[in-house]
């Protein structure tokens, strides 16, 4: 099972929308734990806490050390998931598909496209400063692109 850490840095508005989309994921038995790092208004999610049940942490640094899975999924806040993701999600990981970039809907500030990251926790926390795009170096050419 996976821990998801939402990175809020850039996009908090949009963590109800990400939190209610990886619902699922947990339903289904994907999704061990959500940690939400970065911040944001405190009431949002005071109460974002309450009804997810997901944990906070200081930065994604501090949520890549907190995470219990062996494998974390990297997710920015803002980033809308296409229909399908987490069909494409739990066939790569019931097939052994190792580490993978998410791809998201829409267009970032330069054109690229919104991601996340399916990594394992040990090569996360062997970054010094980790964010997504030092994650997504990690990840290698033979990465997969799911969703």
């Amino acid at each position: 099972m996976l821990s998801v850490i939402v990175e809020t840095a850039d996009a908090g508005d949009r963590l109800p929308a990400l939190l209610g989309a990886l619902t699922s994921a947990a339903v289904d038995g994907l999704v061990r734990e959500v940690l939400i790092a970065g911040g944001g208004p405190p009431e949002l999610l005071a109460v974002l806490r309450e009804e997810t049940g997901a944990e906070l942490a200081a930065d994604l640094a501090a949520g890549i050390a907190a995470a219990r899975g062996d494998r974390l999924l990297v997710l920015p806040a803002k980033i809308r998931l296409k229909p399908g993701w987490l069909d494409a999600l739990g066939r790569h990981l019931r097939e052994g598909g190792g580490d993978a970039m998410i791809v998201g809907e829409g267009r970032g500030f330069f054109g690229d496209k919104p991601f996340g990251v399916l990594v394992l926790r040990s090569a996360a926390a062997g970054l010094a400063h980790p964010d997504l795009k030092r994650l997504r170096g990690v990840l290698g050419r033979g990465a997969a692109r799911l969703a």
